[in-house]
């Protein structure tokens, strides 16, 4: 996932062991290639556009390419900074995140990956996880939570609120990208995501 949501981090934390799929379809409309941050005009959607093939076949998630003719790295970093410029803890995370948005990446599965390495770096998480080495489609004894990638069909989860940068225009947002999180609460972030009630 991109920056994935409070709710995929949650289960991330409360996991005694995690395993990333690495070998399945890329679909559309998921997480895989967008976050949602908390703005002044509220609720916005940061998207990473991709190649695609256009011939209709179906692509590995790992095979996606990233389409670098918009400059899509600085528009997220500026949407990011106007965003959070003034949260209690973007100054000290931002020299954490900007380097990831310098330089062109070829591939949306390594830099999803980047990315979260820079997440489990500030949350200070250990990064002892697996990888698929093929695609099942049912597993067996393990708990399956590829879903909580769906953006359209995503399940409502009872989080706590936490203060918002922009809350007093908009309200609480609940489950937007982990960066909201990070840079509202800091080091708070990982005792929040150990009490949230989704697993």
């Amino acid at each position: 996932m991109y920056f994935g949501s409070i709710v995929q981090y949650a289960a991330i934390v409360q996991s005694d062991s995690i395993i990333f799929e690495n070998h399945d379809n890329y679909q559309k409309q998921t997480y895989r290639n967008r976050t949602y941050i908390y703005t002044a005009n509220g609720k916005l959607l940061l998207t990473i556009p991709i190649k695609h093939k256009g011939n209709g076949e179906r692509q590995l998630y790992k095979d996606i390419r990233i389409e670098n003719d918009f400059g899509w790295q600085t528009l997220h970093w500026r949407s990011l900074e106007t965003a959070y410029r003034t949260s209690p803890f973007f100054e000290y995370y931002e020299d954490e995140f900007a380097h990831l948005f310098e330089k062109k990446k070829e591939f949306l599965l390594d830099f999803n990956y980047e990315c979260m390495h820079v997440i489990f770096e500030c949350l200070e998480l250990g990064s002892d996880y697996l990888k698929t080495k093929e695609y099942i489609k049912t597993p067996e004894n393990i708990n399956d939570l590829r879903t909580l990638v769906n953006a359209r069909k995503e399940d409502s989860y009872p989080l706590a609120p936490y203060i918002q940068v922009f809350e007093d225009k908009h309200g609480f947002i609940p489950n937007l990208s982990i960066l909201d999180l990070l840079f509202n609460e800091g080091t708070n972030a990982v005792s929040y995501l150990e009490n949230q009630s989704v697993l």
